[in-house]
């Protein structure tokens, strides 16, 4: 009795892992397992990515308040402590926006927590 192989499945498992290798450089598009191999890897990078740019924007937020702040004779710390003990419900990304486009508005919450 001949050997029973599933192709069809095994085809289109690779397939589907060669369409998502679609404009990689060199052999990392059609030598299977180059591409298997990069795809896993940019996919483990993908993962490892998008809890990076949680703090890597969390830092950002925080640079630019300080920078906001510094003008009013605080520092980021301390202003955070009174923004806390005030109650003032907004976050990091809220008042790194209001510093950097509406300045006014950030006096405003300086003045308020001061």
């Amino acid at each position: 009795m001949p050997r029973s192989v599933n192709a069809v499945a095994s085809r289109a498992r690779r397939k589907k892992i060669m369409k998502l290798t679609r404009g990689y450089w060199g052999a990392r598009k059609n030598v299977w397992t180059v591409a298997k191999n990069t795809l896993e890897k940019g996919l483990q990078y993908a993962y490892r990515d998008r809890k990076a740019k949680k703090r890597e924007y969390r830092a950002l937020w925080i640079q630019r308040i300080n920078a906001g702040v510094r003008q009013y004779d605080m520092s980021y710390s301390e202003f955070m402590g009174k923004v806390h003990a005030k109650g003032i419900e907004l976050n990091r990304k809220v008042l790194a926006d209001l510093a950097m486009n509406h300045p006014a508005a950030f006096k405003a919450v300086v003045d308020a927590v001061k």
